[in-house]
């Protein structure tokens, strides 16, 4: 673990930021992130994700005493000096290799490296049929009684740490939200999608665990660093 980053607990978060290492963020604005007040910063994205973007993304956040997470997409962008590792399961994909295959591989090839008290399995679920993410994977268009089926199994089939209801620039369903939240006892609540304001924030912050803010930072940077306080 990072010495800018000892001692954190991800049950103890509540508000992260997700950079993509394919989008241009400046020095000054990075600067604003890291020294928001929020718990984190997860480094991940769909596409474009090379070893050299993400290492040049964790050396500049390295700067400022935050916790810094790689949430894996691509194997070959995979570097030591984060703080912790997020590997998504993508459970409403239609194709079990984002659901086992590729982490089969993975371990495989890096077992020996990983270290499991820095690494968490993600059970996601993609709402938005638009999103790259959500096309990449080919996920299926889940219906509320599927994405609560999905949540129990995370929890009590898979026994995840954590699942990620993710609407991947959109704003969801917040009764959705409260909906999962309650099948849920031990498995933390990831939502993230749309959140581009402090209402937003709010509003999803009342049910889930913690709320993740990515896209409203390249589109309206002002308004996704005012989300840190409205949950804080």
């Amino acid at each position: 673990m990072g010495d800018n980053a000892l001692n954190y607990r991800i049950n103890e978060w509540k508000h992260v930021f997700k950079l993509d290492p394919a989008k241009a963020i400046s020095d000054v604005h990075l600067e604003q992130l890291c020294e928001s007040g929020t718990d984190a910063i997860i480094v991940g994205g769909t596409d474009q994700i090379t070893i050299d973007n993400v290492l040049d993304l964790l050396y500049r956040v390295r700067r400022y005493a935050i916790p810094c997470a790689l949430e894996v997409s691509e194997m070959d962008a995979i570097t030591p000096g984060f703080d912790h590792y997020f590997i998504p399961m993508v459970l409403n994909s239609t194709e079990k290799k984002w659901m086992m295959d590729i982490h089969h591989e993975g371990i495989k090839q890096y077992k020996e490296l990983i270290d499991w008290n820095e690494t968490s399995m993600e059970g996601y679920c993609i709402m938005n049929p638009d999103a790259k993410a959500f096309k990449k994977t080919a996920c299926m268009i889940p219906t509320e009684e599927d994405v609560l089926g999905f949540a129990f199994m995370a929890e009590h089939i898979f026994h995840l740490p954590i699942f990620y209801l993710e609407y991947s620039g959109i704003y969801g369903d917040p009764t959705l939200v409260e909906k999962i939240k309650q099948e849920l006892a031990e498995t933390l609540l990831f939502y993230g999608g749309g959140i581009s304001n402090e209402a937003e924030a709010k509003k999803m912050k009342e049910h889930a665990d913690v709320i993740v803010v990515g896209n409203s930072i390249y589109t309206d940077f002002k308004s996704a660093l005012k989300t840190v306080k409205a949950v804080q």
